[in-house]
Formats: C-alpha cells, sequence, structure tokens
C-alpha cells in the first residue's frame, strides 16, 4: 500500500515541533518494501540560514541528517507492534555531503529498512535535490515508550 501523509498527520507520528520539524510531507510509504519517502520545502525563511552563513545560505548536513532521521521515525512509528513507541535516534555511520541545499530547494528523503529488528533498527538514506544526491548516511535507532 503506498500511502501519503500531510503535516498534521505526521505530528501525530513524531514529537519534534516548529523549529525542529524538517518533514513537509510523506509521499510514498510503503511497508512491505520497508521504504519510505519525504519532503522538506526550503524557504530562505528558515531559521538556520540565517546564520549559516550570511550572504551565502546552506542547510547544515547535520540538519540533513535529521531530517533523514525524522522521515525515518514515520516509517518506524508506523510498523506494526510500534504503538504507542518513540524511534530514538541513536548513531550515524558512512555520512556523506555530496552537493550544497540552499533555499527554494527542495529535499526528497528516501529511508530504506536496512535491519529492523523489534527494539532497535538500521536504516540508509538518502536526501536529493531533483535527481542529484545532496547526502546519504546510515542511521540507528532503539525504541522508547512515549
Amino acid at each position: 500500500m503506498d500511502t501519503q501523509l500531510e503535516a498534521e498527520d505526521i505530528l501525530k507520528l513524531l514529537p519534534h515541533r516548529y523549529p525542529f520539524m524538517l518533514v513537509d510531507r510523506i509521499i510514498e510509504h510503503m511497508p512491505e518494501e520497508n521504504r519510505i519517502v519525504g519532503l522538506k520545502n526550503l524557504t530562505f525563511n528558515e531559521t538556520f540560514f540565517q546564520g549559516h552563513f550570511p550572504g551565502n545560505p546552506v542547510m547544515p548536513g547535520v540538519l540533513q541528517l535529521e531530517a533523514m532521521a525524522q522521515v525515518a521515525g514515520v516509517m518506524l512509528n508506523l510498523r506494526a507492534g510500534n504503538e504507542g513507541k518513540i524511534a530514538y535516534f541513536m548513531s550515524i555511520n558512512n555520512a556523506k555531503f555530496r552537493r550544497m541545499v540552499k533555499p527554494g530547494d527542495q529535499l526528497r528523503i528516501e529511508i530504506e529498512g536496512v535491519r529492523l529488528r523489534s527494539r532497535m533498527a538500521v536504516v540508509k538514506g538518502c536526501a536529493f535535490v531533483g535527481e542529484e544526491l545532496a547526502s546519504e548516511a546510515e542511521l540507528s535507532f532503539g525504541y522508547g515508550a512515549d
């Protein structure tokens, strides 16, 4: 089943709120394939662009990783048996940054499950601007009670 989620639906699944909510929409969710795709629309009004960097605004790489983690969190929190749990970001491996992400870009975040267990999960995340890879990483999560 291919499911789309709007911001209101995402807010029910993640504890994040403005200014730290970095997912605007889920455009694909394929639980049988352990795959999800989310979007983050970037405007010049993002708070981080004001200081990173004046005159040359660039989305910090660490926030690209956080956006990946939030999209993964939606997927993990939707898995059967995870009702009432929160997937907590635990580690990052093999993070690579390939291009700058600027105001006006739309970040398309693709997450695929690598190892999904009852108490932990590992996913592969890739963030694209158009068809161009912007960043990628392997992210690990542990589950906690709500």
